[in-house]
């Protein structure tokens, strides 16, 4: 089979896996699946992830056309509008990504809209970031990678104080995690009286913290304000993020490559790929590349079958946290929406700089 046929078909699984999930959840938010029944983890509220399963609904109301589907998403993008009202950086990735697919649904525009002026409120001066947050526990002053995708594009829908607030966020990210070439890639850090300070969790070397950085750069430099954002550094931040092969499915944590592998973390790199892809230059045909070639991996050794004794159309293999033993080798739904995605992208059922 061509991987042009096995994407069409992982596409026709991935979106038929929602209805089923959206069957077995109700009003609740998936979050993880066993990997051996394909019985979800909820939760009431969505956490962190529940604008993931908003996008899914989103891309299957597009995949079919159905009122119903429609009815479904717009009803779970209802359902996330508490998260605007708390204090975390997770917003981007919750009210982002719940609502970008969701076209001229009005609910999801007013979310969107309201979102954007609660980042903005949110953005804090002193530290150049719109800080991580108390909503999730821990320490509120801190800078995290995934405190940046999403975020970005809601800040910047804010007018013009909003997008140099998003400038400042992604670079002030940029300046601390990516630091200076060679260095690794330090996903936290902390604001403490002297300055900024590492994190040790998420520790380096773990898999997502790549991931959500690129998709962040991707992400502004597909952005009409990327010309106020210095657009030379984020291409660099870019060349640097995507250098030497590298595995297709990276591990969970790169220091332990011997260990679980995190899908995940390989679904959203391929789409933030498939973004830069868009831009003009010698790069483009190699991220192009590059991102085909991670699609079809999971697709084909990490995607469940109807001959599997499983739900059909399950993302194996994502590690939601490795270092306390949840989750390390299950269905993630942000696993799921990233997978949807970029496979969308490549059929030409979502443009790249939709969401």
């Amino acid at each position: 089979m061509s991987a042009a046929a096995r994407a069409d078909r992982a596409l026709t699984a991935v979106l038929e896996r929602v209805a089923g999930t959206r069957a077995e959840v109700g009003e609740r938010f998936p979050l993880y699946a066993d990997p051996e029944t394909g019985r979800w983890t909820t939760t009431r509220r969505g956490s962190w992830t529940g604008g993931f399963w908003a996008g899914l609904l989103w891309l299957r109301a597009r995949w079919t056309g159905a009122a119903e589907d429609r009815a479904a998403a717009s009803a779970a993008v209802h359902r996330l509008a508490p998260w605007v009202s708390a204090d975390t950086a997770t917003r981007g990735l919750v009210l982002w990504y719940g609502t970008a697919l969701a076209g001229a649904d009005p609910g999801a525009a007013a979310l969107r809209e309201r979102a954007a002026r609660a980042c903005l409120e949110a953005w804090d001066p002193v530290l150049g970031t719109v800080p991580w947050g108390a909503a999730l526990g821990g320490e509120r002053a801190l800078a995290r990678v995934d405190g940046v995708p999403g975020t970005v594009p809601l800040l910047a829908a804010a007018g013009p104080a909003g997008s140099r607030a998003a400038g400042a966020h992604l670079h002030r990210h940029l300046d601390l995690c990516l630091g200076d070439a060679g260095a690794p890639l330090v996903p936290a850090w902390r604001h403490t009286a002297a300055g900024w300070r590492p994190e040790g969790a998420p520790a380096p070397g773990w898999s997502r913290g790549r991931a959500w950085l690129l998709l962040a750069v991707a992400d502004a430099l597909a952005r009409p304000e990327v010309e106020r954002w210095r657009p030379e550094v984020l291409a660099s931040a870019a060349d640097r993020l995507t250098a030497g092969p590298g595995p297709l499915v990276p591990p969970a944590d790169e220091g332990r490559p011997a260990g679980p592998l995190d899908t995940s973390a390989a679904a959203i790199t391929a789409v933030a790929l498939l973004k830069l892809a868009r831009r003009p230059g010698p790069g483009a045909r190699r991220h192009e590349r590059r991102a085909g070639a991670v699609l079809d991996r999971l697709v084909s050794a990490h995607l469940s079958g109807a001959a599997d004794g499983r739900p059909a159309g399950m993302l194996l293999d994502g590690c939601y946290d490795l270092e306390r033993g949840t989750a390390m080798r299950h269905e993630l739904v942000w696993g799921d929406f990233f997978l949807a995605l970029g496979l969308a992208v490549r059929a030409g059922l979502v443009d790249p700089g939709e969401a």
